[in-house]
């Protein structure tokens, strides 16, 4: 006679097990995620700083040959003036030329501003990098604006360039 063999191996994970595994990657996410959109938000500060930080260059020549700094259509640019070249950035408020502020561009220290805005995260939306040429040629950047109520937090802003 035949002995016949049961076999009553489970096979497949049990529902504590797929629990516990769902739990883990809540914990995980609920750690990532804060994390990421911090990462995000000072990678966006940190961008708009180095395009508007790109636009020294051009307006230092423009003082040194004695013109006076815009950011204007080419074809509006006047004689004795200097259209700094800037484009556009999807990370800051308005569009084309009119997303670059200039004050005192007529002088020896100007003011280079921009707003983040459109594409940039809700806690920088707001936040304006500003550039400001002092009388011994020296350039210092800093930002404004952006409240902890709207999310700013003081670390994202890059150390060369902080908030006030």
């Amino acid at each position: 006679m035949q002995e016949i063999k049961m076999n009553h191996g489970q096979k497949g994970f049990t529902l504590i097990e797929l629990m516990i595994v769902v739990a883990i990657i809540g914990i995980l996410a609920a750690i990532a995620i804060p994390q990421y959109q911090d990462y995000t938000a000072r990678s966006q500060v940190t961008r708009v700083v180095s395009e508007v930080n790109s636009l020294r260059s051009g307006a230092e020549a423009a003082i040194l040959q004695g013109r006076e700094i815009v950011s204007v259509a080419p074809a509006s640019v006047s004689t004795g003036q200097e259209d700094l070249g800037w484009t556009q950035s999807n990370l800051l408020a308005n569009t084309g030329k009119d997303q670059i502020t200039i004050t005192g561009g007529d002088t020896a220290t100007p003011t280079i501003a921009g707003t983040l805005g459109t594409d940039a995260g809700a806690n920088v939306a707001g936040v304006t990098v500003t550039l400001t040429r002092g009388a011994d040629g020296s350039w210092s950047c800093g930002l404004s604006g952006g409240t902890s109520g709207q999310g700013w937090k003081d670390s994202y802003a890059p150390t060369a360039c902080p908030h006030s």
